[in-house]
């Protein structure tokens, strides 16, 4: 996305935000691109018997972030690392669902790579990633924010120093120390 549509999407959701509900008319086929690009880098690794779409994660993170009553968006990078918490709970609920028509089975171990999606044999993986990130947020909510951003919503270390409004240094360094805890913490369980 270059500068001017960055600058167009931050405008839009501030309008948004403030109650011109018309400006998500002109907001949407700007970020459903972004939003297509984000889906499309993460399920694009998915095995080739998955039962998610694309489009149907888009969609879903789409009624999640209009839903939204709390808008409140300051900026295009907030609302993506928005959109990609919403991808998380979407992918986890669904890897969720897959692991229960399972009725259980072997586990398989984790490893943290940004090629990880959910699938029919990765929904246990997705779960505990899940869970272990959840462990990470109540220690340290912002390493577990820039993992979210990077692995579920595919987000550069750029994008998600600006939506932290921290240096790219430090979510290098978040990045680097949340890879290794949650491996540490996804290999005990």
């Amino acid at each position: 996305m270059n500068s001017g549509d960055s600058h167009l999407v931050t405008r839009l959701l501030v309008q948004w935000s403030g109650g011109d509900d018309s400006a998500l008319d002109e907001l949407m086929p700007v970020i459903y691109d972004e939003l297509r690009r984000m889906a499309k880098r993460y399920m694009r690794r998915q095995d080739s018997d998955r039962t998610m779409q694309t489009t149907e994660l888009i969609h879903e993170a789409y009624l999640k972030l209009a839903g939204n009553q709390e808008k409140g968006w300051k900026n295009r990078a907030h609302f993506f690392g928005v959109a990609s918490s919403a991808m998380r709970h979407i992918l986890v609920d669904y890897a969720r669902s897959k692991q229960s028509q399972k009725r259980g089975g072997p586990l398989h171990k984790i490893t943290l790579a940004e090629s990880l999606v959910p699938s029919n044999e990765r929904s246990d993986e997705i779960v505990a990633l899940d869970e272990a990130l959840s462990d990470l947020a109540r220690l340290d909510e912002r390493k577990a924010r820039v993992v979210e951003m990077k692995f579920f919503g595919g987000l550069n270390f750029e994008e998600i120093a600006e939506v932290l409004r921290v240096s790219v240094i430090t979510v290098k360094r978040d990045w680097s120390f949340a890879k290794n805890w949650l491996l540490k913490e996804i290999s005990r369980r």
